[in-house]
């Protein structure tokens, strides 16, 4: 018997796309949750086939669901976060309701206040990579970010080992598919504004950055960002500056990685000078890594691309879930 599984948001891209890979994952069905009246009445984006319950604690629980996904907007994952934990279901929550730990931190980044700091407090952050530990006796878990996922894996790692003169600080250019801003209309993200172009958006104020600070241990004044939108559906890359100390070569960060990530399913690692692009992780849940090094400057760059739909949100999603449920951690991502 398939474990059924609940989806809210499921009309959205990451929704749809948590729709397509559980539709296929080999121990669970999901359950579409309706939570709101929509125009939409078609057959949720990208597959016809689930049943629909309502997305009410009486629902998820006479539906029997294990875990329950929020494809949600923060305000409604908070919102609903503590009626549905206490039909006993786990909670993976895409949005960024969860992620920053404190109501002080979400009320600077996010602009709102958090009415839910316990939940806060307890929820666990989902980058397996790093906290794969904590995740199966969470009943909260808190899926990254998209641009935090590719940044965390890369700078992570390195920070740890020290080869990063902090003091000299780090740029992180980072350049993202469409689908990465959601699937409500805006003119910004219209076809006639994306084509042909190129923009960076929320400089300097980005509510991703301090999810690479808390989960990197940075300093604000130590990582520059910049999120940057190009004319394609979905993708992220991200090119990563640095000044590298105590390390002779390329190979070296190459060993870093290799030691970090020795056994990871998802971690792709490059040989020294190749660098990955979006085709090589469009639709697959992996997060390929590059790096450079000129050893008469000490300037280094790592490269870091994921697909924002599936590493960046749904599939990593479904990472956590397999983590949480007890089934093998690539089931249905590989």
């Amino acid at each position: 018997m398939s474990t059924p599984v609940g989806i809210a948001g499921f009309r959205g891209y990451s929704g749809a796309e948590l729709v397509n890979i559980l539709s296929r994952h080999p121990h669970v069905e999901p359950v579409l949750l309706e939570h709101r009246e929509s125009d939409d009445k078609a057959r949720p984006l990208g597959h016809p086939g689930p049943r629909r319950a309502a997305l009410t604690p009486q629902a998820v629980h006479a539906e029997g669901l294990a875990a329950v996904f929020l494809a949600t907007p923060p305000e409604v994952s908070i919102e609903l976060a503590m009626p549905l934990l206490e039909t006993g279901t786990k909670l993976i929550d895409l949005s960024g309701a969860f992620r920053l730990g404190t109501v002080e931190n979400y009320k600077r980044w996010y602009k709102e206040d958090h009415t839910q700091p316990g939940l806060l407090a307890e929820a666990v952050y989902g980058l397996p990579e790093f906290y794969r530990s904590a995740i199966p006796g969470a009943r909260l878990i808190s899926n990254p970010g998209c641009y935090p996922t590719a940044a965390n894996l890369a700078i992570k790692p390195l920070i740890e080992a020290g080869v990063i003169n902090r003091g000299a600080g780090i740029v992180c250019d980072a350049k993202s598919g469409v689908s990465g801003a959601g699937r409500k209309p805006s003119l910004k993200t219209s076809f006639c504004e994306v084509t042909e172009n190129f923009s960076a958006y929320s400089v300097l104020d980005h509510r991703h950055v301090p999810e690479v600070l808390r989960t990197s241990g940075l300093e604000e004044s130590e990582f520059s960002f910049t999120a940057q939108l190009i004319p394609i559906d979905r993708g992220i890359l991200e090119t990563i500056y640095f000044r590298a100390q105590g390390i002779a070569s390329a190979q070296d960060l190459v060993d870093i990685y290799q030691k970090c990530y020795a056994g990871e399913p998802f971690v792709r690692l490059y040989a020294p000078k190749q660098a990955p692009d979006l085709l090589s992780v469009a639709r697959t849940n992996f997060c390929d890594i590059g790096v450079f090094y000129d050893a008469g400057t000490g300037r280094a760059v790592v490269i870091s691309a994921i697909d924002n739909l599936v590493k960046g949100a749904a599939g990593q999603a479904v990472q956590n879930m397999n983590l949480a449920l007890g089934y093998p951690e690539t089931a249905g991502l590989l």
